[in-house]
């Protein structure tokens, strides 16, 4: 079962939103954290080990974690979804985003 952690600022509205996609899948297990001081879940050095894909928001959000955690990182894939902040939790706008950004996962 391939675990996806899904990564934004402040794990607020993006991620969890990504994560909540996964919640009783059949074949994926899904977590979300975000890489700002002020997250709600901050990415740690444990949940990219956990993950066999990473998902992040935004190019910024791959950028901290290569400098944060390059020693971990290595041959695990850092997937960028180009989604900017404009959304609140469960949007649709940002549910339709997600969903066919992550087809091939879900």
């Amino acid at each position: 079962m391939p675990n996806l952690l899904f990564v934004c600022s402040k794990n607020q509205w993006r991620s969890p939103t990504a994560e909540l996609l996964f919640k009783n899948h059949p074949i994926h297990l899904a977590k979300s954290a975000g890489t700002s001081d002020k997250a709600r879940i901050k990415v740690n050095q444990k949940m990219i080990a956990w993950a066999d894909l990473i998902f992040v928001m935004e190019r910024k959000h791959q950028k901290i974690l290569e400098r944060n955690f390059s020693d971990i990182l290595v041959n695990k894939p850092i997937i960028i979804l180009d989604i900017e902040d404009n959304y609140r939790f469960n949007d649709p706008g940002l549910i339709d985003i997600l969903t066919t950004s992550l087809r091939d996962y879900l």
